[in-house]
């Protein structure tokens, strides 16, 4: 027979389940959301990992045989890790070990405590590269990402086989702005300043989990979308997702992002470094293969052709620039498949 006591479990387990089928009616985003969290939970247990640096405890992914050529990339402003991962398994099989990291204020890593720069991630990455044994790796990035990369250059050249550089790392940062006159500054500055919509996303906090999660989830697309747990971090007794990361960026408004290209001595030092990154000296003495990923459009952020043109003309040995007509900055999002294609034409001739 059942006791008293075990009756009453029974009926607040099948009180809890009645609530929780109510309010699955009420707000059917709620099925997904445990559906997409189970699923998280389940990836990051599969590829998810820690190293830590004397900076921060770093997160990272990974995918594919460790002996195959390892490519650690880095991730573009705003987003995380997981930005390659629905092509890791092209890449992996194309003969790379993919290793995707999330830099401060990004998916799992924070922003430190002590002063950081591009060139502190670049040392995160070393440590990573020796925890894992690797000497020498393929080292990638997307836009912000890509100074990294090129700053990993500068910093452990003979622990680099070749650089993947996706518009970003091949030209200085400061030297396209600097070209403008006044007037064109003054517009290209103000489209720092982001719509109220865009600026309420970036800057909420939420207080749950499933809040934040519905805030992000694009309905328009549905579906599985249990990468946005990757963007979702505890605060306190809040949740947020990109707040702050502008303003370290010194690209909240117009101002900060003028004084950031006028006076970049004046930014945080996390800011700054970006525009501290000379690509032209860095390669002076190039010696290993480059791919530069270069998407020409009138609304590319980083109009950096006719300087990567150049680049690539005064080292014709190692550098290799790839051309994606129509394509506004993001080319892995956009052409997936070129994208792959010309990586693993990348790793066919770095092989040879």
């Amino acid at each position: 027979m059942i006791s008293r006591c075990g009756i009453f479990v029974i009926f607040q387990l099948l009180f809890f389940n009645l609530c929780c089928l109510s309010q699955e009616k009420k707000n059917p985003l709620i099925k997904q959301y445990k559906k997409d969290k189970a699923t998280y939970e389940n990836f990051e247990r599969q590829h998810g990992h820690y190293v830590k640096t004397d900076n921060v405890l770093m997160h990272y992914l990974c995918w594919g045989n460790p002996k195959d050529t390892p490519l650690i990339w880095v991730h573009g402003s705003l987003m995380n890790a997981y930005e390659l991962a629905p092509l890791a398994d092209s890449l992996t099989k194309a003969g790379y070990y993919l290793i995707a990291v999330d830099y401060y204020g990004h998916g799992k890593t924070p922003i430190p405590k002590q002063e950081v720069s591009l060139y502190h991630i670049a040392d995160d990455i070393i440590v990573l590269m020796d925890s894992l044994k690797i000497k020498a790796a393929v080292i990638g990035g997307f836009s912000r990402g890509a100074y990294v990369a090129s700053a990993f250059y500068q910093s452990y050249p003979q622990r680099v086989k070749g650089l993947i550089l996706e518009d970003g790392g091949s030209v200085a940062f400061n030297s396209f702005y600097h070209r403008l006159n006044e007037e064109e500054l003054d517009a290209k500055a103000k489209t720092m300043n982001l719509s109220a919509e865009i600026n309420r996303l970036y800057n909420s906090s939420y207080s749950s989990e499933f809040e934040a999660y519905s805030d992000l989830y694009d309905r328009e697309l549905g579906g599985d979308q249990f990468d946005l747990f990757a963007l979702i971090k505890p605060l306190g007794n809040k949740w947020i997702t990109y707040q702050g990361l502008m303003k370290n960026f010194s690209m909240a408004n117009d101002k900060q992002f003028r004084n950031l290209v006028l006076r970049p001595a004046t930014a945080p030092l996390y800011a700054a470094s970006i525009t501290y990154i000379s690509p032209k000296i860095i390669f002076r003495n190039l010696s290993i293969p480059v791919l530069i990923l270069d998407p020409v459009s009138d609304n590319d952020p980083m109009p950096f052709t006719a300087d990567n043109i150049q680049l690539a003309a005064a080292h014709p040995k190692f550098i290799a620039r790839k051309e994606y007509a129509g394509v506004e900055h993001n080319i892995h999002y956009v052409k997936p498949q070129q994208f792959v294609n010309d990586l693993t034409d990348f790793l066919s001739k770095l092989k040879k």
